[in-house]
C-alpha cells in the first residue's frame, strides 16, 4: 500500500484524539491508518519547541509550507511564513503571541520574522477590503477600542480577608501554588464557568458550574484544588462576589489560604480577567453555557494552555507547568 499524507480532517481529529489519551494503535484504528503513518505524522509534524505537543492546524500549515517549498531556496519561504500566521490565527493567538512564538520556534531564521503591528495591518487591511480576517482576532474589532466598564454593588464578606494580606512572595510570582479565581457567566440563568488561573504559570483549570449556590461553587473549586499535588495549593484570590461568601470551606477541604482583592480592583486578579478572556473567545458573552459540554471547555481549555504568552517568554502556561522550555 502507498504512503499517503494525512488530510487536513485527519490532521485535526489526531488532535483531538491525542487530547484524549488515546494510543497511536487505536488512534491509527479510528482513522483507518497505519500505525506507522500516524508514528511519522508526529515526528515530522510536532514542534520540539512545545515538548512535541500535536496541534492539527498547525501540521496542517507545515505540510502545506512544505508542499510549496522550492527544494533549493531558503528555509523560510514567505509562504511558510504567511502558512504559519493563518495556523496563529487559527489557533486563535493575538499578533503578538504568533510573531513572539515565531522567534522562539525559528531563533536563527530571519526570514520567519514578522512584528504584531505588521500582522495587525494587514489584518485591517483586509477589513477594509470587506474581508473578514480580522474575526480571528480576540475582540474581532476592526480597530483597537477601548470597552466601558461598568460598576456594581458588592455585598462585604463576613471574615474575608484582605489581598494586602497576602504574602509578598505571591505577588512577584515567585512560586508556583499560587492561584486566581472567578466566575465566566453565560446568559441570565443560563450556567457559568468556574476558572482558576496558577499566577506563575498562567495554567487554567476550569470546569461547568450547574448549581452557583455558594455551596455548588464551593464544591467545585474544590474538587479542582484537590486534584493538584499538595505544592500547588497555596494561596487562592478572589473578587467579592457574594457566591464565594462561604469561602472557609473551601480553606478547610484543601488547605489553601484565601484572600480577597479590594472591590472594583479587577487589576488585583489579572492573570484570572485576562485569561477569562480568552476563554470568551470560544464562548462569547450570552453563551448558555447549560448546552456546553465538558468535552468542548476541556478542548478550549487545552488549547489556552497550549498557547504561547508574552510575560512567560512566548512559552506556554502547559511548557512551565510540566517543566519544558526552560526555568522562569
Amino acid at each position: 500500500m502507498s504512503y499517503t499524507q494525512l488530510t487536513s480532517d485527519e490532521r485535526h481529529s489526531l488532535y483531538h484524539l491525542l487530547l484524549m489519551g488515546l494510543s497511536l494503535r487505536a488512534i491509527a484504528r479510528k482513522l483507518s491508518r497505519d500505525p506507522s503513518t500516524i508514528s511519522r505524522e508526529l515526528r515530522r509534524n510536532a514542534p520540539p519547541a512545545v515538548g512535541h505537543v500535536y496541534i492539527g492546524s498547525v501540521a496542517q500549515a507545515k505540510a502545506i509550507a512544505r508542499r510549496r517549498r522550492p527544494r533549493h531556496k531558503r528555509r523560510g519561504s514567505h509562504a511558510e511564513l504567511q502558512a504559519a500566521i493563518a495556523a496563529g490565527l487559527d489557533r486563535k493567538w493575538s499578533p503578538e503571541q504568533i510573531a513572539g512564538r515565531l522567534k522562539l520556534d525559528f531563533p536563527d531564521d530571519t526570514a520567519m520574522r514578522v512584528s504584531p503591528e505588521t500582522i495587525y495591518a494587514s489584518l485591517y487591511a483586509d477589513a477594509r477590503a470587506g474581508g473578514t480576517r480580522y474575526l480571528a482576532l480576540r475582540r474581532q474589532h476592526r480597530k483597537r477600542r477601548r470597552q466601558p466598564r461598568f460598576l456594581k454593588a458588592r455585598s462585604r464578606i463576613p471574615g474575608r480577608v484582605s489581598i494586602a494580606e497576602r504574602p509578598a512572595c505571591v505577588q512577584d510570582r515567585s512560586r508556583f501554588g499560587d492561584w486566581e479565581g472567578d466566575l465566566v457567566m453565560g446568559a441570565k440563568a443560563c450556567g457559568a464557568v468556574v476558572t482558576l488561573v496558577e499566577r506563575k504559570s498562567r495554567f487554567l483549570l476550569a470546569r461547568p458550574l450547574a448549581d452557583k449556590t455558594a455551596d455548588g461553587l464551593n464544591r467545585r473549586v474544590s474538587g479542582l484544588l484537590k486534584a493538584m499535588p499538595a505544592g500547588w495549593r497555596r494561596t487562592l484570590t478572589l473578587d467579592n462576589g457574594s457566591e464565594f461568601a462561604r469561602f472557609k470551606t473551601i480553606e478547610e477541604a484543601t488547605g489553601i489560604s484565601v484572600f480577597f482583592a479590594d472591590p472594583y480592583s479587577a487589576w488585583q486578579r489579572g492573570s484570572n480577567e485576562n485569561t477569562n478572556g480568552l476563554l470568551r473567545q470560544y464562548f462569547p458573552k450570552g453563551c448558555d453555557f447549560r448546552a456546553v459540554s465538558s468535552r468542548s471547555l476541556a478542548k478550549a481549555v487545552a488549547a489556552i494552555n497550549h498557547r504561547p504568552r508574552k510575560c512567560l517568554g512566548y512559552r506556554t502556561p502547559h511548557e512551565v507547568r510540566f517543566g519544558f522550555g526552560g526555568a522562569l
